[in-house]
């Protein structure tokens, strides 16, 4: 049983992201339950602004997750978030690295009544579909085949780096692997892990969409149809503002 960690932005602004996950879980049949009282992560906001509390954030969350444990003792949690996903391995890596970090994030936690004991594996859809579930049960799955699709596989910057934790960090191949199961055709281009700017375009805008622009003019450069990503806001920057990208880069 994996406990999911769906994230703050994938109630709301990513709902599609969090009912498309659920929908691919149950048709393959992989057992999970939404984490309990979970809260947001930490990521982004919190991060830049007071790094302990972020951990705190996410800490309770694994302190939480260990609390949820399954009878075989099994503790992973899965998060489709990027953010999410980086923030919790990061939160584990700074309390096993420094004893000062994770006393402050353990009295937190005691004074809500938890405590966290360091057992959570934190895994990604990708990889739980790919490495646990296997690819070729996947493409016996497949009822509408991609035949015909070229697919530019974008992994982002969060998820694996700077945690390499079941992918290559400069060439990550799972993604592709995945898309392949499904009948598509994917390109091999060197913009996947390149940084789409996230909330750049909240706040430096110009910066942002130029960062938009350099991905999805290789994508169309390599007569992509389709760019895949594993991240909301990632989605969200290459789409909701491609009107506007188009008329400050007329060559897209």
């Amino acid at each position: 049983m994996y406990l999911y960690y769906p994230g703050c932005a994938l109630k709301e602004t990513g709902k599609v992201y969090d009912e498309s996950i659920q929908a691919v879980f149950s048709h393959l049949n992989i057992p999970y339950q939404e984490l309990p009282d979970w809260n947001c992560c930490g990521a982004t906001s919190y991060m830049a602004i007071n790094e302990l509390k972020a951990f705190t954030l996410a800490a309770r969350n694994l302190a939480l997750a260990e609390q949820a444990m399954d009878e075989s003792g099994n503790i992973e949690v899965v998060t489709p978030c990027n953010a999410c996903y980086l923030v919790l391995n990061k939160t584990q890596h700074y309390m096993q690295e420094y004893p000062d970090i994770a006393e402050k994030v353990q009295n937190a936690l005691k004074a809500g009544g938890l405590e966290y004991q360091g057992t959570v594996k934190v895994r990604h859809p990708i990889d739980v579909m790919v490495n646990d579930y296997g690819l070729d049960q996947l493409s016996q799955k497949v009822s509408r085949p991609l035949s015909g699709v070229k697919i530019a596989c974008y992994y982002g910057c969060q998820m694996v780096r700077p945690y390499s934790k079941f992918d290559d960090q400069e060439n990550p191949v799972t993604m592709d692997q995945l898309m392949l199961a499904l009948g598509a055709e994917t390109v091999n281009w060197s913009m996947k892990t390149r940084c789409c700017g996230g909330s750049l375009i909240g706040t430096v805008k110009d910066v942002g969409l130029r960062l938009n622009y350099i991905l999805l003019q290789e994508a169309k450069r390599y007569k992509a149809d389709v760019v895949a990503t594993a991240c909301s806001l990632c989605q969200f920057n290459m789409e909701c503002y491609q009107d506007t990208i188009g008329y400050d880069f007329p060559e897209i």
